[in-house]
């Protein structure tokens, strides 16, 4: 416990302290009743409902009122976040992944931090500023909307969102990713979808003393339709320079040398896939790894869901372009921040509960919950009180567990109605 009050301990002047206000405060002064600190900590409250209702809780909770009170008038929170830059969050979230790294003990895989690499996409408010920066698109069901993409750097053996960005759609999943190998480093290894496999970003990873394992469509190049006729089980190969990668390439400043790869074919229920890896050792990495590595990605499938579903991505709480990257890093914030406290706590779960038919994991949906309110209570309260926080919070993550159920499936249901969030129509609570 005392290593989550050592991170409040450090976060918390990074809200007031004169370095991050200079640096993103622009017309915030110390003396508004909305000051930058506060402004920070109501936005990564899990914000969902209307302004003035969000509004009116967050200080009913923070100044402890027994009936909420009106301190603040939605016009208020409006025109201040106006003044607000969305990399505050992105600071506040490096810091956070620093201090995970150096004092959480992190968990490896066979040494190496396993990193994965997914987007998504999300719908946006239909507004006229949002409109001009995102773009109108078309979309499955209903009218043409306003869409982002959506892309994580996820550790996926500790659930923690490393790196996280929301772009205008026209923006592919390759260069998004290609943004996030800033946050990459040596002997890390990225897990990467069908989507992603190209020369140039293989060598651009390659480049930052990284390593990679990605699925590849068996038809995509003409080295993998050849292997994968082969019938072999893997092949160490040199893969020439894609004449698509060339100019990519040159334009970042990368050599064009072929690269030494391995294929690895992976069958699994009559279906086969084909891996492509920079792990070429096959003694130190054998093939029978490599089923369950590739596997390994799936908690950045079930991190989307808890942020589109659970945290409600795309029930945005603002109308602007800037607001719609303000929620983004605000709710990847919050969420990191929530998983952080809950990690030792599942730790406990792994001790405590070992002679059972399932192995036991925290309901992060009931976390989330539970943590609404409190995560204000974290950076305006006095140490003291937020040591009894965090231990009251891990107790009820602690009581609240569900059975993991390996093998089970829930074949996607395409023809169910997606809900969608009106800002005039704020739920309730």
């Amino acid at each position: 416990m005392p290593k989550q009050l050592n991170l409040y301990e450090k976060l918390s002047p990074r809200l007031t302290s004169s370095p991050v206000i200079e640096k993103y405060k622009n017309d915030f002064t110390r003396k508004r009743k909305l000051p930058f600190h506060v402004l920070i900590v109501f936005l990564i409250n899990l914000v969902k409902g209307s302004y003035q209702d969000e509004l009116d809780k967050f200080f009913k909770t923070i100044l402890r009122f027994d009936v909420a009170k009106r301190v603040l008038s939605k016009a208020a929170l409006a025109k201040a976040r106006m003044k607000l830059k969305f990399e505050a969050f992105v600071e506040l979230n490096l810091q956070l992944i620093t201090y995970f790294e150096k004092h959480f003990r992190p968990k490896l895989w066979f040494g190496l931090r396993l990193l994965a690499i997914d987007g998504s996409t999300t719908k946006l408010p239909m507004t006229d500023d949002v409109v001009r920066h995102f773009g109108v698109w078309n979309v499955r069901q209903g009218a043409p909307s306003p869409m982002a993409r959506v892309s994580q750097l996820f550790d996926v053996l500790n659930k923690i969102t490393v790196d996280a960005l929301i772009k205008p759609k026209r923006i592919g999943e390759r260069d998004l990713a290609a943004q996030h190998l800033l946050n990459v480093m040596p002997n890390d290894l990225i897990l990467l979808d069908r989507g992603y496999p190209a020369w140039w970003l293989f060598n651009l990873i390659l480049s930052m003393q990284a390593n990679f394992c990605a699925r590849v469509s068996c038809t995509k190049w003409k080295i993998v339709r050849k292997f994968f006729r082969s019938g072999l089980s893997e092949k160490v190969v040199t893969v020439p320079v894609h004449s698509t990668s060339i100019a990519q390439c040159r334009q970042m400043g990368l050599d064009t040398t072929p690269l030494k790869l391995r294929l690895i074919r992976i069958e699994n229920d009559g279906k086969v896939a084909v891996l492509i890896t920079s792990l070429v050792d096959t003694e130190k990495y054998p093939i029978e790894l490599f089923g369950d590595l590739y596997h390994k990605r799936w908690p950045v499938e079930e991190d989307y869901k808890i942020i589109k579903c659970r945290i409600e991505l795309d029930n945005f709480s603002g109308q602007s372009a800037l607001s719609v990257y303000q929620d983004f890093h605000a709710k990847v914030f919050a969420k990191n921040l929530v998983w952080m406290m809950a990690f030792h706590v599942q730790d406990r779960i792994d001790d405590e509960i070992v002679h059972t038919k399932h192995r036991y994991q925290i309901n992060f949906t009931q976390a989330l919950s539970k943590s609404k309110g409190v995560i204000a209570l974290l950076f305006l309260d006095a140490n003291r009180l937020i040591k009894r926080l965090i231990v009251d919070l891990q107790y009820i993550f602690q009581r609240t567990v569900e059975p993991i159920r390996p093998g089970r499936k829930y074949p996607r249901n395409h023809k169910a109605k997606p809900r969608r969030y009106f800002p005039q129509y704020k739920p309730i609570g």
